[in-house]
């Protein structure tokens, strides 16, 4: 799973006005990705637009990248948000963007852009972090770690870096200092940082069925709790997100597991209500009927 977030946000939130909770609209350049508040929401159409349902209230952010432009920010507002780009001949721009591009189709390619964008821009933090995460998708740990480091000494209070960092060390078994990634992570960013959550409650899951494995059901219990709180925080923090349904589910799972199943229901129809088109919705319907003949066996 791979989640693309950046939680340091580059304008000032004091004075953006609040947004009401209904829909709103992305009209851009064709295919440009488009995140809310750091969190990935997806790719305009080819006429440019995206719509964005469901938008938290409150202070929010649009990015919006599209290859060949600079990247631009602004805040939500709602109904249409209409960004136009303009045209970038930064170089080092144009790499990152070539490897961005490249990170799901070429790995080596990719890794290649990145560091040729690097090379022509050294202090060009989403490269390294870009870096970082394509060399851990390839297994190329060792590489990884050096390319988070050099992020990290560039900017050491970098929550995205953080979050990587974490996911770095607990690739390679250091679950102490994944944790303590995760949460430097959750910190830097105000406590606004899922992809962080996320792996906290990976982790923490991943503990409960060791301890299950082995009879520990104290430990069992405890490790659940702490996957659970993590999941439902990233919940909140994806909101429509292209990532929040998979979360969706690993919550869903870990409360099966705890025998919550009130909560697990609550969550798959919240689920359903918010992707009632998405390709796992006919299995999140079977949850919940298996879950709700559980608990007829149980009465």
């Amino acid at each position: 799973m791979r989640l693309f977030l950046n939680i340091v946000f580059a304008l000032s939130i004091a004075s953006i006005p609040a947004v009401a909770q209904r829909g709103a609209v992305i009209r851009t350049e064709p295919n440009a990705s488009v995140w809310l508040n750091g969190v990935l929401y997806g790719k305009t159409d080819a006429s440019g637009t995206l719509e964005i349902k469901n938008p938290p209230s409150g202070v929010q952010k649009i990015r919006v990248r599209a290859d060949g432009f600079k990247e631009t920010a602004k805040p939500l507002i709602a109904g249409v948000n209409q960004f136009t780009l303009a045209k970038t001949t930064d170089e080092a721009e144009l790499a990152f963007q070539e490897a961005e591009r490249l990170s799901t189709v070429d790995r080596s390619k990719a890794a290649e852009a990145y560091r040729r964008a690097i090379k022509l821009k050294p202090a060009y933090i989403d490269a390294h972090i870009g870096l970082a995460r394509t060399l851990s998708d390839a297994g190329d740990v060792d590489g990884a770690d050096k390319a988070i480091k050099a992020a990290t000494k560039i900017a050491p209070r970098n929550a995205e870096a953080s979050a990587v960092e974490g996911r770095i060390q607990k690739a390679i078994g250091q679950n102490a200092k994944a944790i303590a990634a995760f949460k430097r992570a959750i910190t830097f960013s105000g406590g606004f940082q899922p992809e962080a959550y996320t792996g906290l409650g990976i982790l923490y899951q991943e503990r409960a069925e060791e301890a299950a494995g082995e009879g520990d059901i104290t430990g069992e219990s405890k490790n659940y709790d702490e996957a659970a709180r993590n999941f439902a925080v990233a919940v909140k923090q994806l909101g429509t997100g292209i990532d929040a349904p998979t979360i969706y589910q690993l919550l869903g799972l870990v409360y099966e597991r705890q025998k919550k199943f009130k909560e697990a229901i609550a969550l798959y129809e919240t689920f359903l209500r918010l992707f009632p088109d998405n390709a796992e919705a006919e299995a999140v319907r079977s949850f919940i009927v298996q879950i709700q003949k559980q608990m007829a066996e149980h009465d």
